[in-house]
């Protein structure tokens, strides 16, 4: 192959048709007010997945999946061999957006639409991937479909995992027919790109538009259980009670001192849960959630010695036993440098500058770059907006994402 035609460096993604992907696969789960509820192992997860496979299976890609639920559409290459694997979710939190991994899934299939519309067979095979239970919302841990498509967690120990309702993963899979014949792993790729929308305000303030991906910092994910005694608040004097919303709220405001303190440091309370929960009336617990995440491991490290031993002495003081349950533990993770290049590389021959950047949010692909290499792509997310029904990218960026998806593929797929 030497025309420009044959090696593909002449084709575009079809921009209008990876936008009404988007908009279709957002109207499964449409919250009414521009936000998308797809909760993994859902109804609508369900939905979502069948409409996925019509589109792969349309486009002529084989699909397959595993015993996690993990959707694969492949388009074979000319040579036999591992592919080039291009992924990310299509679940969403509980107040979503539409683009937060689906925009990776669809992009990817965009690429392979391309391909086949151009009636090109690449060296190597080109998969897409689309992982269960990124998100965490309902299931913990979060990127569950790529922990166990690693090795990292075990199908059992995924499977026996629980909602607030008591289901577990293995009950709610079946639930909705997600199960496989692959055993999980079976497609393990050559390399691995995910394309996605940042999820923070940088690109979109400062630019450029290509964000070249250097890797995902360090998460640790804690469910903390505080407890204490319920009593009146109005006779039972502030000396004599065991008071465990005081600790949890001590605790939180410690998170922030340290987040002020180590560099890069973010610390988060996302959910603290009193009970009985009433205005008049001491609780007798508090459960709560506490959220650690650094591009360094030895900066994590200080942040969670010190918050337990903060919460130890804070709750002796008051009389308040606690129990610390951890959720989720992911290692800062470096991507390749070879894709990292490849990704600059495709971004400068279409004219677009990009920024190295490291994720402030996990990723299906920290966890593949366990089993091979792997690197992402982000484009701006308008005014830093996800999670959230706002959450937006313009069209051009979009577009502009996916072309620089589809030609660094072209440059990993015939290395």
């Amino acid at each position: 192959m030497s025309s420009k035609s044959e090696t593909g460096s002449n084709l575009r993604v079809d921009g209008p048709r990876l936008l009404q992907r988007l908009a279709a696969l957002g109207r499964i789960g449409d919250t009414g007010d521009g936000g998308a509820r797809r909760l993994a192992l859902s109804e609508e997860d369900r939905q979502g997945r069948l409409w996925l496979i019509a589109e792969m299976k349309a486009i002529g890609l084989t699909v397959e999946s595993d015993k996690i639920g993990n959707i694969f559409g492949t388009l074979p290459g000319r040579e036999p061999g591992p592919p080039i694997m291009l992924g990310s979710h299509i679940d969403t939190v509980g107040t979503g957006g539409r683009y937060d991994g689906a925009y990776g899934v669809l992009a990817g299939l965009e690429a392979l639409a391309v391909l086949r519309d151009a009636g090109m067979t690449p060296r190597h095979s080109i998969c897409v991937a689309a992982f269960t239970n990124e998100e965490g919302a309902r299931f913990q841990p979060d990127m569950m479909g790529s922990c166990v498509h690693a090795g990292v967690l075990s199908l059992e120990d995924a499977y026996a995992a629980k909602d607030a309702d008591g289901v577990s993963v293995g009950e709610a899979i079946r639930a909705i027919d997600a199960i496989g014949p692959l055993e999980p792993g079976a497609i393990k790729p050559r390399a691995y790109l995910e394309l996605h929308i940042e999820q923070g305000p940088v690109l979109d303030s400062e630019g450029p538009t290509i964000g070249a991906v250097t890797g995902v910092q360090g998460i640790r994910w804690f469910e903390i259980t505080l407890e204490g005694e319920s009593n009146h608040a109005g006779t039972t004097p502030i000396s004599y009670r065991r008071d465990p919303g005081l600790v949890a709220s001590a605790l939180n405001v410690e998170a922030r001192t340290i987040a002020d303190s180590i560099p890069d440091q973010r610390c988060t309370v996302g959910r603290m849960e009193f009970t009985p929960g009433q205005i008049n009336v001491v609780p007798k617990r508090v459960t709560m959630t506490l959220d650690l995440r650094n591009p360094s491991d030895s900066h994590l490290d200080r942040a969670e010695t010190h918050l337990k031993e903060f919460l130890a002495q804070t709750a002796k003081a008051h009389a308040v036993t606690y129990s610390i349950q951890e959720t989720a533990r992911f290692a800062a993770t470096p991507f390749d440098e070879r894709l990292i290049v490849a990704v600059e590389g495709a971004a400068k021959e279409l004219g677009h500058a990009t920024r190295r950047m490291v994720s402030g949010a996990g990723h299906d692909a920290q966890l593949i770059a366990a089993i091979a290499p792997a690197a992402m792509i982000f484009v701006p997310s308008v005014e830093g907006l996800s999670h959230n029904p706002r959450e937006f990218t313009k069209p051009d960026d979009l577009i502009a994402g996916a072309n620089v998806l589809l030609a660094a593929t072209l440059r990993l797929a015939d290395a």
